[in-house]
């Protein structure tokens, strides 16, 4: 029997998995900037690419990945058999677990990214075909628009049907209802996290994207007004 503690365990180690703030620490070490003080202020792979420029957000975009990813291929795998009926209830426990780490990391105040990358990770293990629709729907949206929010919030959209459909009338079964349940969860946290860009969106406000430099970040500490993009 599998026992309410190690639910809690693997939420647990996973939530602080999913918490370690890859571009903060990115940012810190490379320039010694605070990257929540630059740029939209978000500790994401977004905002560490405007500012730092292109291979440190690549690098970020991995990490975050990484760290959604791990959490849910190897810590449920301890505990639960491959073939147990509560597999996938722990892989989707531990995987949003480590979303939300990211969002609202414990080091920072709760004050975290907005979980697209980390998401990707997790939606690797838990949706690898509807992980590749949304990834189409986000390179597509993006080469159309250039806006990262908005190519996120399709992605995520895309996500959620795309594993929708592909788990059909199982999404109703017993084993893999907590996946179907996961599908709308994670895309309706991806759109609230974006609420704000979602707005700008609507008035024609929101920001296309481009890369940064790093002395840019440097030269903006001092007069920075986070826009809050992601």
């Amino acid at each position: 029997m599998f026992t309410d503690y190690f639910w809690i365990f693997i939420a647990f180690t996973s939530y602080l998995a999913g918490s370690i703030p890859f571009g903060l620490l990115v940012a810190k070490l490379v320039t010694d900037t605070d990257i929540r003080k630059v740029g939209s202020g978000n500790i994401g792979a977004t905002n560490v690419a405007r500012t730092l420029g292109a291979k440190w957000g690549i690098l970020v975009l991995v990490l975050d990945a990484l760290k959604g990813l791990l959490p849910v291929l190897f810590i449920p795998s301890l505990f639960v058999a491959t073939d147990s009926s509560d597999f996938d209830h722990v892989r989707v426990l531990s995987g949003v677990a480590t979303i939300l780490g990211h969002m609202f990391p414990v080091w920072l105040g709760f004050r975290g990214g907005k979980g697209v990358a980390t998401s990707l990770g997790v939606i690797l293990v838990l949706g690898p075909w509807s992980t590749l629709i949304a990834v189409a729907a986000f390179i597509l949206t993006f080469l159309i628009s250039r806006i990262v929010a908005l190519s996120s919030l399709i992605a995520a959209t895309a996500f959620g049907i795309a594993q929708f459909v592909q788990l059909g009338s199982l999404a109703f079964s017993s084993e893999k209802w907590s996946l179907a349940a996961f599908s709308i969860a994670v895309p309706v946290l991806i759109i609230v996290r974006h609420w704000s860009n979602l707005g700008r969106i609507m008035r024609g406000e929101e920001k296309k994207f481009q890369f940064g430099k790093q002395k840019q970040a440097e030269t903006n500490l001092s007069d920075h007004v986070p826009d809050q993009t992601e």
